[in-house]
Order: C-alpha cells, then structure tokens, then sequence
C-alpha cells in the first residue's frame, strides 16, 4: 500500500475532486438508506390502512430519494474521471520525465517494451481503479456500517444472522484476494513479454521479410501470446470466485431472514413493512461486502502496477549535474588520464583500461580499431553519456563532471552509429540542432553535410514529410542529414561515430572538406572503418581491446602500427580488386 500511497502525492490539484467525490457518495449513501425506511412505512401504514394519501406521500418522497440519489451518482462519475484521468496524466509525466534525466546506464535496466508497458498498460489500471474502485472504497463500508446498523434498530434479534454470515462471507472474500494478488504482477510481465515481441518484430519489418521469416516471429508471438492467454485465464479464475460466493452467502441469508422473520410475522413480533425494509437493508449489506471485494480485487491489481511504476521513478539517476555547475565550456581540448571504464560495477573485465589522451582545441582526430575495440565506448565519455569508472575526462581542461550536463552536450555534437530521425519533416529534425535556425542556416549545413543533393530532389524541400524512421530515405540520406542537424550546434566538439560508413568515398571526402570551412574551430572526432575516411586527420588513434595501440599520423602509423598497416594493406588490395 505504500507504493500506491506514494502515487497518491502526485493527485496534485485533482484531490479536491476526490474530496468532492467522497461527499457526494456520502449524500448519495444517505439517501439509497432512507428508502427502506420509507418502503416500510408505505407498507405498514399505507397499505395496511389503505391510506392511498399515505402511499402517495411516501411513494413521492421515495422518488425524491432516488431522484437526488441518482443526481449525487451522476455528478460522483464526473469528478471521479476528471480525478483518475488527471491523476493518470500526472503519473504519465512524472515517469516519462524522470527516464528523460536517465542515463545510458539506467536505460540499461529497463527493456524498452517494458517501459512503455509501466507508461501506459499499468498507469490505465490505476485510473481504472480510482474510477471504478473510488466509489465502491467509499460507499462499501459506509452502506456495511449504516446498513447493519439500521437492521439492528428495526429488528436486532433479525439482526445477529449478519453477525453470523457475514465473517464467514469476508474470510472468504479475503482469502480470493490475497491468493489473486501475486498472480497480477505475473499478468503485467507477461504484457511487457508480449509488447516486446510486437515492437522488435515492427522495428525490424524489413529484416523479417528480407529473410522470409514472417512464419518464426508468427510462431513467437503465438508464444508469448498463449502465455499471456493462460496467465490471464489463471488470474481470473481466481478472481471470478468472488461472485459465486458472494451469491451463495446472499441466498443463505435471505433464505434465514425468510424462515426467520416469517415465524417472526406469524408470532406478531415483526411487521411484513419491517421485513421487507430489512431485506432491502440485506441487500445493502451484502453489496457493500461485494463492493469491498471488489475494490480489494482492484487494489491488488493496482499494488502491482504501482511498484512497477514505482520502480521507474525510484531509479537512482547516476548522472547528475552538479552543485554550482560551470554552465560554459570554453574550448574544444578533450584529455583522458588514465581513464578506465566498464559498464558494471560487478563486471570482470573493464571495456576501456589505462587511457592517456590529450587532443587540442580544433583538431581532427581519427579513431580506426576493430570490432569490439570500445572505440564507440570511448567517445560517450566525452558528453557523459557514461561516467568514467577510473580516472578523469577533460573537456576544455575541466572534469566533465564539473559541468552541468546541459552546458556540457550543448558543446558537444555526437552522431551515433545507429542513424535516429523522429517522425515529421526534414525540417523538425533539423532544427534539434538549434531550434532558432532560419532557412537559410538549414540549407548551409545541409549544403556542408551533402546532403543539398538529395534535399533539391524532395516534394516539398525542408517540408518533406520523412515518416516513421525516415523509412522514405535511404542510409546515406538518413546519415548526411543527423551530420547535417550537428552541425547546426556549432559545437566545440564534433563526434562522428562511424557517422558516413553508407556514404561513398567521394562524399565522404567532400563532407570532410567541408568541415574546415563549416567549423573550423571545432574539434572533430571521427571513428571510421576506412582509413580513407581519417588518412587525413592531424592523428590516428589506433585502438584494440580496450586499449590505445598506437597514435599518430598516417604516414608515421604505416611505419608504427602493425595494426594500422594491416587494414591499410587489406583495404587497398581491395580496392585494387574492385578496379
């Protein structure tokens, strides 16, 4: 309960809709438990006396009853959806804020399909509990107390049958609901299973169809999908427990209050109004052990949504700006001393070991290394996309982690491997990289990235509608125009990684070139697998396991590095083949 206590706070300026709502269920309670009252009446005096003014006038007053009863319901169902949707919206923000400040390494915890499931699929079961469960969590034990409690003022030998069967009918209930509770956090993991399958499946389309394998993610999906099947069979088999006793438990007492109160009539101590205004009070009663069932029900589900939500907002950010933060980086200088990195505290062996880096302001540097050389790992200490496990990064002779994080990316331009263009124009994509650009700074960078070639060939220019993914350009495109959107920052550091691999050399080369006249004061780090791309640079870092090999130019590395003289070798003797 603590978790959904906690989620409570975030109710901000809607928990004067649940106050609100609580009175009303209240007037409304009120109101449904004067009726019996009134319904005895009518037939002890009116239809006894056949007073037909008696029965009007009481008839009259039981239609007021339910007129206001029903008005105070209505008006309950408007502040408790404008509470839980508001609450909900609220939860929402707070989660997809907080994975906003996550870092890489956060993001590492969380499976994005599960993410997504904890935004969507477990906030909805919040709300719907609050919506459906507020009114039953209020008026339940309201109707219990009040309407037990009128049964003993009409008749407390009638009466004790509820002292009777209904223990036994909430031991019951209880033991449904504490065995179906466990089974909901089950349930929600299987969701995230399913959501994981549909969105690798989706992501990667082209690859599914490319390979002929429509039939394998068929049969996983069939998987996953039977297994969320069953578990929500399992889940509510249990829960659905509830109606069957609760109806056995109802007829019983009905059944008593019949035999009971019918000898009761023949004896003359009871009136047949008063029966019947008890068993309208019988089944007050009993609803509000169902309704407290239910609402029981609910908030297992809910608990388990809620520690999940909780665990979102409980990641402890690992990257953090500082107090009293440098909010300036004054040049583009990069040093790495004696850096050392790896991607969990518990892993054995570190990805990056004993890195000793010095690069001035404006250099080109070129990084060339095999797969798996943590050439990319390396870079991401650079923007702090990571934090350094040992040693110290410099960016403009300061520790990184001097800086507040927005002053410190705002200074450094990365383009990754993996190409991301957002759904919308090439235009909105552009300007991430400043917001204020005119159209005429758009076209320059796009004109220093190459990317003005394919731009004159689009429907609409900067307005061309890109889609979802960019799937209407090609993988040169999609590179020359995230290339385009860094420069656009005029950064002090500029990191391209692996960033022109779909381009061909001749592009590549022109892009480089531009780059002196574009930025010529940013420093600019290239990681390439051709050393045509970098050949050029004023030094090479050659990297193998973690480690720097060799750094220098390219003349001094083909004396130097073995490495280094092996990729050339092997790249131009295929060249060679390809003329």
């Amino acid at each position: 309960m603590q978790d959904i206590k906690r989620l409570l706070k975030l109710m901000g300026p809607y928990g004067k809709d649940v106050c609100i709502g609580v009175i009303l269920v209240l007037i409304e309670s009120c109101f449904e438990l004067f009726i019996p009252v009134l319904t005895a009446d009518l037939i002890d005096v009116g239809v006894a006396g056949r007073d037909t003014a008696y029965i009007f006038h009481k008839g009259l007053q039981m239609g007021v009853c339910a007129v206001f009863a029903l008005i105070t319901g209505l008006l309950y169902a408007r502040f408790a959806a404008r509470a839980s949707y508001g609450w909900g919206a609220r939860i929402r923000e707070a989660e997809y804020q907080h994975v906003q400040n996550y870092s890489f390494s956060n993001l590492d915890h969380f499976a994005s399909s599960s993410l997504i499931t904890r935004m969507t699929t477990d906030v909805t079961v919040l709300q719907n509990a609050v919506n459906g469960g507020f009114r039953p969590l209020v008026r339940g034990p309201f109707m219990l107390i009040m309407g037990v409690g009128l049964s003993f003022w009409m008749n407390a030998r009638l009466a004790l049958i509820f002292v009777v069967c209904a223990p036994a009918l909430g031991v019951a209930l209880f033991f449904i609901t504490r065995r179906v509770g466990p089974r909901y956090t089950l349930l929600q993991k299987q969701v995230d299973q399913l959501n994981s399958v549909v969105q690798e499946c989706l992501t990667a389309i082209r690859a599914v169809k490319a390979f002929v394998r429509g039939v394998y993610e068929e049969e996983r999906f069939q998987e996953v999908n039977t297994e969320l099947a069953g578990a929500s069979r399992d889940t509510f088999r249990v829960a659905v427990l509830n109606l069957p006793v609760f109806q056995a438990a109802m007829y019983l007492v009905i059944i008593l209050m019949l035999w009971f109160g019918g000898n009761m009539i023949l004896a003359g101590t009871l009136q047949v109004g008063d029966l019947t205004g008890f068993l309208s009070y019988v089944m007050q009663v009993m609803n509000s052990l169902m309704m407290i069932a239910n609402v029981f029900l609910l908030l297992s589900r809910s608990l388990a949504s809620a520690v999940r939500i909780n665990e979102v907002l409980d990641e402890q950010i690992v990257l953090t700006s500082p107090e009293h933060a440098d909010e300036k980086v004054p040049d583009g200088s990069v040093d790495f001393e004696n850096v050392s990195f790896k991607y969990r505290t518990d892993a054995r062996e570190y990805a990056l070991s004993g890195v000793n880096l010095h690069i001035k302001a404006g250099q080109s540097i070129g990084i060339l290394g095999g797969t798996g050389s943590s050439k990319t790992t390396l870079v991401q200490l650079i923007p702090r996309l990571y934090d350094a496990t040992e040693g110290v990064v410099r960016v403009g002779g300061k520790d990184v982690r001097e800086y507040s994080l927005k002053a410190l990316r705002d200074a450094v331009a990365i383009v990754l491997q993996k190409n991301v263009l957002f759904s919308g124009t090439i235009r909105e994509n552009l300007l991430w990289g400043n917001p204020d650009a005119d159209d005429s700074a758009l076209l320059d960078a796009c004109r220093a990235a190459c990317a003005d070639e394919f731009l004159e060939r689009m429907p609409d220019g900067l307005d061309t509608d890109l889609g979802q993914g960019a799937a209407n350009l090609s993988g040169g495109q999609k590179q020359r125009l995230c290339i385009a959107r860094a420069l656009l920052k005029h950064p002090k550091i500029l990191i391209l990684d692996d960033s022109t691999s779909a381009v061909d050399t001749k592009t590549d080369a022109l892009i480089r070139k531009a780059f002196a006249e574009y930025i010529p004061e940013t420093t600019k780090i290239i990681i390439a697998q051709r050393i045509s791309s970098v050949q050029d640079a004023d030094r090479i870092i050659v990297m193998d396991g973690g480690t720097i090999q060799n750094v220098g130019t390219h003349e001094e590395l083909l004396k130097t590095s073995s490495i280094y003289r092996e990729v050339y070798t092997s790249q131009n003797k295929a060249g060679d083949q390809d003329e």
